[in-house]
């Protein structure tokens, strides 16, 4: 059994479906530049946060009060050393 008959869908059937495609392809449009321009938006917001810190040097005492410390410097990076406060004393029982 064919069946060998051709289905034809109505002139505006087929314009109604071609206007609701376009709908639907502006408002993807719409949100796919709605998403890019929130991204770029929090990566700015990261970078202007990030940037507030002021990195100064500062010491971290790891051996106890006058023992040996690290400095970390403007850089970042650690340096190794004696108590800045620290004077030698040359007087010994």
């Amino acid at each position: 059994m064919e069946n060998n008959e051709q289905i034809t869908v109505p002139y505006i059937v087929h314009e109604a479906a071609m206007d609701r495609a376009e709908r639907r392809d502006r408002c993807l449009i719409f949100v796919i530049i709605f998403l890019i321009t929130l991204l770029v938006v929090s990566n700015l917001v990261w970078v202007v946060a990030w940037n507030q810190f002021d990195y100064a040097e500062e010491q971290v005492d790891v051996q106890g009060i006058n023992g040996i410390a690290n400095y970390i410097g403007q850089d970042g990076d650690i340096y190794n050393g004696k108590d800045q406060g620290e004077t030698e004393n040359t007087d010994t029982p």
